[in-house]
Formats: structure tokens, C-alpha cells, sequence
């Protein structure tokens, strides 16, 4: 069973959703701040069966947070990179918690195929993308070997479900 967030004990079985939830899942990634009243008028429910189905989605760990989409070039974090990581075997979640302490990590994935872990980091420029993966990835004793793959342009897609 999957753990919740931090704290918060094993979530609940996944329950299906229906088409209403999945739409109230579009509007909200589209905008995360969208207000109850205006999410019950586009999927025609109840505010309080919006309400509802919101706190359901949140409780079931559906709906993991909100936040807002960030353009990291006009942020101040111009440079983005791929970096693909080998890893020993069986250390994920030793590395998994060691790269989330790094400045920039924003996607941490641990993959099938010619390498183990692919991670999406942000960093104000090249300098300090170097520094990231010679100084600190490489100094994990768990990392066997990197692969640094440099953004040159990117775009968030808008939810398709």
C-alpha cells in the first residue's frame, strides 16, 4: 500500500473516478485556484458536492497539492537538464532521499532501461549545473555513473485525459 504525505499514514485504496472527477482533475491543473463556486458551475454539481469530491480527491492522495506553473527562465533558473543516473543496486530510496535535498531537483523518476533514475533539476546557469552534477551527484557513494542531458527549450502541456 502506498504511504501518504509525510506523516499522514497509508492512503486509502484507490477508488475509480468518474467523469465528473476527472473533469474537476482538468480545471484544477489548469488552474489551480479556481474557486469552488466556479468548479461546481463547469461541471454542473452542488457547491457542496464540488467541496465534497474535492476533499475526497485530496484524501485519497488523487490530489497530491496545488501549486503554481512556473516559467524558470524568467524565474531566474535559465538552465534546465535531463541528467540520467546509474545507480547500485537497491539504493533508491537512499538516493531518492538525497536528491531531493538538491537545489533545483524539481522531477525524480527511478526508470526501467539503460539507466536507473532520471532527474529534472533548474539551475540558475551552466556554472551551477556543473557544480550540481560534478560536486554533488557525484559525491553520493550510491551513484555509479551520470549522464547530463541540456534543455534547450521546454513547455508544460495542459492536462489531456
Amino acid at each position: 500500500m502506498a504511504e501518504g504525505q509525510e506523516g499522514t499514514g497509508p492512503l486509502p485504496p484507490a477508488r475509480p473516478l468518474d467523469s465528473i472527477d476527472q473533469d474537476i482533475l482538468r480545471m484544477l491543473q489548469a488552474d489551480g485556484r479556481a474557486s469552488i463556486r466556479s468548479v461546481a458551475e463547469r461541471v454542473h454539481v452542488s457547491r457542496a458536492n464540488a467541496y465534497a469530491r474535492i476533499n475526497r480527491l485530496v484524501e485519497d492522495g488523487v490530489i497530491r497539492g496545488f501549486g503554481a506553473r512556473v516559467d524558470h527562465e524568467r524565474a531566474g533558473h535559465g538552465t534546465s537538464a535531463y541528467i540520467t543516473l546509474k545507480i547500485v543496486q537497491n539504493t533508491w530510496r537512499t538516493v531518492r532521499e538525497q536528491l531531493r535535498q538538491l537545489p533545483g531537483a524539481s522531477h525524480i523518476a527511478l526508470v526501467g532501461g539503460d539507466f536507473d533514475v532520471l532527474l529534472l533539476v533548474h539551475t540558475p546557469d551552466n556554472r551551477t549545473l556543473r557544480e550540481l552534477v560534478l560536486t554533488r551527484l557525484q559525491a553520493i557513494p550510491e551513484v555509479l555513473s551520470t549522464r547530463t542531458l541540456l534543455v534547450f527549450e521546454e513547455e508544460d502541456l495542459e492536462p489531456q485525459w
